[in-house]
């Protein structure tokens, strides 16, 4: 699905998606931080699925907003790789790839709240 993704990559693009959840991860110094769960993604110039979902940091500009389970959002963010997998040069085990993910969100803001 982010194949459409790899051909924009490096492209700062406006997208929609609908906020589904709040989660949390573990940062490098090991305390947790909150994230928010973002599905159905689309590429407002071309209304292209560009990615089933992503995932991002609950910055300022997100806590700003009401998100609750279905509201519709739109923002602006950079296309880039990156490489994901597991490695074990131990036993020989390579198992990376590279993906596509979306960055550095800005400009976000309410299209639709689903009540």
């Amino acid at each position: 699905m982010r194949k459409e993704l790899a051909k924009k990559e490096g492209e700062r693009k406006r997208f929609s998606a609908v906020f589904c959840r709040f989660g949390k991860k573990t940062n490098y110094q090991g305390y947790a931080e909150e994230t928010i769960l973002l599905k159905h993604v689309v590429d407002s110039e071309t209304n292209e699925v560009v990615a089933d979902h992503v995932w991002f940091g609950y910055t300022k500009g997100f806590q700003q907003l009401e998100l609750t389970e279905g509201t519709k959002i739109s923002f602006d963010a950079r296309v880039k790789g990156y490489v994901k997998g597991y490695v074990n040069n131990r036993y020989n085990i390579n198992q990376r790839s590279r993906d596509f993910k979306l960055s550095h969100p800005t400009q976000i803001k309410i299209i639709a709240k689903d009540s």
